[in-house]
């Protein structure tokens, strides 16, 4: 929902509640309100939000652009946005370990709660391993959403080698090579170019963590 995510950005761009708030020019009970759900900002403070916490306001309203809605905006989306993406029991299909460790999709790991519109392309997995910290901790939960491509900067879940082996890290571009870099800097980065890019499977984007596990 749009209070966890909030809170999540914010969390991840080190704010306290009240330097957000200063820094919007609204008082830190507000902030406090839409991070618990109890009251939601307008259009034009989710796109200051989403300035401020360098992400975008589609992500802080768990919206996606299409090909098809090119000019699909917050103004545009409005409140009824927060009514369309409802609750919805997601799977958690597996665990995958922030490092360099195999991707094991498992079906005996329950359901968690997500608001997303299209459930089906979602799926949740277990963070497992230092490799992300600190940002992603051993044992969060990462919320997958299935595709194909990543752009740069992402995060995602990826399938690197022959053997299958999983991974969750920052997807980057480096010219004809691409970065699977890790926030932990004990951990170094994975470069992978040429023929090896042929055995680079990307399993989908992580949109969201939570600590759960």
């Amino acid at each position: 929902m749009f209070a966890d995510r909030l809170k999540q950005a914010r969390k991840f761009k080190h704010y306290s509640q009240a330097e957000l708030s200063r820094l919007l020019g609204v008082t830190q009970q507000a902030v406090g309100k839409w991070e618990t759900g109890r009251s939601t900002p307008d259009p034009k403070t989710v796109a200051r939000l989403a300035e401020l916490l360098d992400t975008t306001a589609d992500a802080l309203l768990g919206l996606r652009q299409t090909v098809e809605e090119p000019n699909l905006s917050v103004e545009a989306v409005g409140r009824d946005a927060f009514a369309a993406y409802e609750e919805c029991l997601i799977p958690v299909v597996g665990t995958v370990r922030a490092g360099y460790g195999a991707l094991a999709f498992e079906e005996d790991y329950g359901k968690e709660y997500a608001s997303v519109k299209d459930p089906q392309n979602y799926f949740y997995l277990v963070v497992k391993g230092d490799s992300m910290e600190p940002r992603i901790s051993d044992g969060d939960l990462a919320l997958v959403r299935r595709q194909s491509t990543l752009e740069n900067g992402d995060l995602g879940v990826m399938v690197y080698g022959v053997d299958g082996e999983g991974t969750l890290k920052k997807y980057l571009q480096r010219g004809n090579a691409v970065v699977l870099h890790p926030f932990n800097p004990a951990y170094e980065d994975l470069i992978i170019k040429g023929e090896d890019l042929d055995h680079l499977y990307i399993a989908g984007k992580v949109v969201e963590t939570k600590a759960k596990w």
